[in-house]
C-alpha cells in the first residue's frame, strides 16, 4: 500500500481540532454542521429529508447525520456503538480494555482493542516515534480541560518521559506485554478515527447511502448528498474565534481530519501550551505549524497521521505522505501560508470561501 520511511528523533502525541461543516449557503456557528442537501427552499421532497443527533461520547462533542431519512433508529444505535467503543478504548474509564492494561489488572484485550493497538504500532513505527501510543505516562501529566490549566511539574513530565516508546510493547495473540513498568497505553490519537470508520461500516452494512460522521472535528462522509452533490467540508482558520474556514473542499466518501494548536490550549507566563505533545521533550511540539489536515479513505488513517505530520514538521511530515497512497495532506504555517502534498489540488476542488 505504501512505501515505509522512518523518521528519528520526533515523538509527540496527539490532538483532536475541529473541522467546521459548510453548506452552500452559510456556515454553521461554533463548528456545527448546516448542510442543506437539496439547496433549495420549499416542499419537502425525499432528498431533503435528514436526522441528526449530537451527544458527548469520547471526551467530545459527536454529531451524527443521516440524509434522505426521518428515522433515527440507526442514529440510535450508532450512539450506543460510541459507547461500546469509549467502554474498551478510554484511557480514564474504569474498566475499559485500556485502563485495565495501563493499572495491570489484566494483560488479555477484545479484539476491537487489539486491532487498533496493531494500527497504533504500525503508525509508530512508520513515523519512527512521530506517533506513539504509548505517550500515556507524560499525557496524564497535562489537563487541557482543567478549569485552571497549568505546566505539570518538570521533574514529573521528566519521569514521564522515561516511560515512553512503542517499542516496550509486544504483541501475543491478545495479550498484550510491556518491557517497562510504568508504560502506559494512550490510544486517543487514533481512537476517535477508528470508531467512525466502525460507524461508518455499520450504517453501510444498514443500508445508509448518504451520511457525515463528525466526531468532535473526525469527519467521515458516507457517500455524498442525496441530490449527487459532494459535501462541503470547511477547514478552519486557526485561532479565528468565529470559526472562520480558510479552505472549503468538497467530500465524497471520505474522511477529514485536522490537527492543530488553537482549540485544547492555554497560556502561563506568557507562553501558549497546546496539547501536541513532543515525547522527546514531555512538552508541547514547538515548530512553525498552526495545523495539518490529513484527507484519507480511513479515518483511522487521517487521525494517526495528522498527529505523526504536524510533530514531524512541514519537510518531514509532507515526505511522509508523499510516501503513501491514496492520502493528501494541508499544512497551514505560522504566516497563514497553505502546503498541499502532491497531488491535493488534482484530487480535490479547493477553494477559499
Amino acid at each position: 500500500m505504501h512505501k515505509r520511511l522512518h523518521f528519528r528523533g520526533f515523538r509527540p502525541v496527539l490532538l483532536f481540532l475541529s473541522i467546521l461543516f459548510l453548506s452552500a449557503a452559510f456556515l454553521g456557528a461554533c463548528g456545527k454542521a448546516s448542510l442543506s442537501p437539496s439547496g433549495t427552499e420549499g416542499s419537502q421532497t425525499a432528498s431533503d429529508k435528514k436526522v441528526s443527533k449530537t451527544s458527548f461520547f469520547l471526551n467530545t462533542v459527536v454529531t451524527i447525520t443521516l440524509y434522505g431519512t426521518e428515522d433515527d433508529s440507526l442514529i440510535e444505535e450508532c450512539f450506543s456503538l460510541c459507547q461500546r467503543y469509549e467502554s474498551l478504548l478510554s484511557r480514564t474509564a474504569s474498566g475499559s480494555d485500556v485502563y485495565a492494561l495501563n493499572h495491570r489488572a489484566t494483560d488479555t484485550v477484545s479484539d476491537e482493542t487489539l486491532s487498533l493497538i496493531k494500527t497504533g504500532l504500525d503508525y509508530s513505527a512508520l513515523s519512527g516515534g512521530a506517533f506513539d501510543i504509548t505517550i500515556g505516562s507524560c499525557s496524564s501529566l497535562w489537563d487541557f480541560t482543567a478549569e485552571v490549566p497549568s505546566v505539570p511539574n518538570r521533574d514529573a513530565i521528566l519521569e514521564g518521559l522515561a516511560h515512553v516508546g512503542y517499542e516496550k510493547l509486544s504483541l501475543d495473540g491478545n495479550t498484550v506485554s510491556f518491557s517497562d513498568s510504568e508504560t502506559f497505553l494512550d490510544l486517543g490519537a487514533i481512537a476517535k478515527g477508528y470508531i467512525a470508520d466502525r460507524l461508518k461500516e455499520f450504517l453501510v452494512e444498514n443500508h445508509v447511502t448518504s451520511a457525515i460522521i463528525d466526531l468532535g472535528g473526525n469527519v467521515l462522509c458516507l457517500g455524498e448528498k442525496p441530490d449527487g452533490r459532494s459535501f462541503q467540508i470547511g477547514i478552519q482558520r486557526p485561532f479565528d474565534t468565529q470559526g472562520t474556514p480558510l479552505l472549503v473542499i468538497p467530500v465524497s466518501d471520505w474522511s477529514v481530519v485536522t490537527s492543530g494548536t488553537y482549540e485544547r490550549c492555554f497560556e502561563e507566563g506568557g507562553k501558549l501550551y497546546h496539547h501536541i505533545l513532543d515525547p522527546s521533550t514531555g512538552y508541547p511540539c514547538e515548530n512553525n505549524l498552526l495545523s495539518v489536515t490529513i484527507l484519507s479513505e480511513h479515518s483511522v488513517d487521517g487521525d494517526a497521521l495528522s498527529t505523526a505530520c504536524f510533530s514531524l514538521g512541514l519537510e518531514e511530515g509532507t515526505a511522509l505522505i508523499d510516501s503513501l497512497d491514496d492520502i493528501y495532506a494541508i499544512f497551514v504555517t505560522d504566516d497563514y501560508q497553505i502546503h498541499y502534498s502532491d497531488g491535493l489540488l488534482d484530487r480535490f476542488s479547493v477553494s477559499s470561501p
